[in-house]
């Protein structure tokens, strides 16, 4: 029986931050060198972070990133480090890599051979599959024979990992950039729990986190005994280093094109490790809130800004989104605009400052009603004998946020828009108006979410920091006298669970219905989402938190005349 200890660095990059990347693993390695590591495993493609995208297109990215792997691999002493990295050859095909790092050089590498090119996914888009070699390629590390692979090559249960298991691994070792999104974290340890039984083998599964533009990866790494058994879990939502030691009989005899890696022998001077830490994962609403505030503070924190300014109505969508911000940026960096109309309700300024109040944040009211007035004058030349309508309502949208962008460009605040994707998908808000800013905080989260993690945020600090009225009283943009959100739409616990199937599930509008909603209410809600793609299109990135998202996960025509 041979014991190893295990390293997971999970770790937060930073896509094409070379130099912050490489102090980041450097420092993590030096804690499982410290702590009598054997291996360290880091996430997918970490030295360039995840997903770079075009950047691997620029060669002399590519050449960068080789040579900061050079400079880590030069760094390294008696732990294995596994660090994920783009490998080129000579005919210029581009490869999703992991290097395998020990005693000041790289030893070997293993190039990704299952490239996903779905969902959110585009690595067929740039990188060539590996696996020209023997697909039973094994590494020996303290006398186990290791097999390494890269994210997608574990989900199938024919791939590189079950051909690594039949050449004889007794350890796998898997690197992972896996973004969130709802209940995803269930299905990876049920997948990872069947290969590690289908293997016999020992698994460490190294996931990233931290959020980059839509995404948000979740850690949650895990590591499972060769019976399938969970008995290591981090945290989600978090760097760390988790530590497990791994008893490993070895019961195979060593496959001829072993890869030979020399480890010296630590168990006798390496400090004694705590059992291995099992983290429960989050439930559902706290693990939906937690991407939302990560996936924020890293898109404001990692483009260099330091504050976020948000249009606070009163309404439900502002209020957790200023919740959100709070929680990822500290009130001191959220800034409050309450930006009245004649419409604009008592109960709804009171609402927004009692929040404003009650989070601590600087909270400033710019009545809009000066240049509401100035706009109807002015086009009143124009409008002669046309009664109001919309077009006045978007008016006052599109002052405040032109308004909110005002003091963005003078403070420097990034805007965080408001919106929800309820609204998004049926065009519920203003082009110009409500849709503007840098980041769409909730841009993925159904009506009917927002009011559960406005009833999590409550629960969670045990007093009532979003006032009860928020939540209760009927939603309403306030643009027009006694207005209210269902007047113009179907109630969200109606219109939600169409939208789910019609926009995450791609089901037709007549599979919809065979599923006994109104057909008429179907017909006319999926033909305003197919309206209104021209509109989003036009809108700020924001976190993609289900399993398709508006932005470069759903990519459905503009012009587009199919009716289903």
């Amino acid at each position: 029986m041979t014991r190893l200890r295990i390293g997971l660095a999970q770790i937060n990059p930073t896509v094409g931050d070379l130099a912050a990347n490489l102090a980041k693993i450097v420092g993590f390695y030096d804690q499982a060198e410290a702590a009598g590591c054997d291996i360290v495993a880091f996430p997918e493609l970490c030295i360039t972070g995840y997903p770079p995208e075009d950047l691997v297109l620029k060669p002399g990215f590519v050449i960068d990133n080789k040579e900061v792997l050079a400079s880590f691999a030069a760094s390294t002493r008696r732990c294995v480090a596994v660090v994920g990295f783009v490998d080129s050859d000579s005919d210029g095909h581009l490869y999703n890599a992991a290097a395998l790092c020990v005693n000041g050089e790289i030893i070997g590498t293993y190039r990704k051979r299952l490239l996903p090119n779905y969902a959110v996914f585009d690595e067929a888009r740039y990188f060539t599959p590996g696996g020209d070699g023997d697909p039973h390629e094994l590494f020996v590390i303290g006398g186990i024979n290791v097999g390494v692979s890269i994210c997608e090559d574990i989900w199938s249960a024919v791939g590189p990992v079950a051909d690594q298991a039949d050449g004889g691994a007794e350890l796998l070792i898997n690197i992972n950039g896996s973004p969130y999104e709802r209940g995803k974290v269930t299905t990876r340890e049920k997948m990872l729990a069947t290969r590690a039984a289908d293997a016999g083998c020992a698994l460490v599964y190294v996931n990233q986190v931290g959020g980059q533009d839509e995404l948000v990866f979740d850690g949650a790494s895990m590591v499972f005994d060769a019976e399938g058994e969970l008995v290591a879990r981090a945290a989600q939502y978090t760097e760390e280093l988790l530590i497990v030691d791994i008893s490993v009989e070895s019961r195979r005899p060593d496959a001829a094109a072993l890869k030979r890696v020399l480890v010296s022998d630590r168990t006798k001077t390496r400090p004694d490790q705590a059992p291995a830490r099992l983290v429960a994962p989050l439930d559902p609403v706290a693990e939906m809130y937690q991407a939302l505030v990560l996936g924020t503070r890293d898109y404001v924190i990692k483009n260099k800004f330091t504050d976020v300014v948000i249009g606070l109505s009163g309404g439900i969508d502002s209020t957790i989104v200023a919740c959100i911000a709070v929680d990822a940026l500290g009130a001191g960096h959220v800034h409050g605009v309450s930006m009245p109309s004649r419409y604009s309700s008592e109960g709804s300024k009171d609402d927004a400052k009692t929040l404003a109040d009650n989070l601590g944040i600087d909270y400033r009211t710019v009545a809009i009603e000066p240049a509401f007035g100035a706009y109807l004058d002015m086009l009143a030349p124009s409008f002669v004998d046309r009664v109001a309508d919309l077009t006045e309502e978007n008016l006052q949208s599109r002052i405040r946020g032109t308004t909110l962008m005002g003091l963005s460009n003078k403070f420097g605040w990034m805007v965080l828009t408001t919106g929800n994707k309820s609204e998004m998908a049926v065009g519920y808000f203003t082009l110009y108006g409500d849709s503007v800013g840098g980041y769409a905080v909730i841009k993925d989260v159904l009506k009917t979410r927002v009011y559960d993690l406005c009833r999590h945020y409550n629960q969670r600090e045990g007093r009532e920091i979003i006032p009860e009225a928020v939540i209760t009283k009927p939603p309403s943009a306030e643009l027009r006298p006694d207005q209210r959100d269902d007047q113009s739409l179907p109630p969200y616990e109606v219109l939600d669970p169409i939208l789910e199937m019609y926009v995450e599930d791609d089901r037709t509008a007549a599979e919809i219905i065979a599923e006994g909603h109104d057909p008429e209410l179907v017909r006319r809600m999926t033909r305003l989402v197919d309206l209104n793609e021209y509109k989003r299109r036009q809108c700020p990135p924001g976190v993609r938190v289900s399993s398709k998202a508006f932005g470069k996960d759903r990519r459905l025509p503009i012009t587009n005349g199919y009716r289903g």
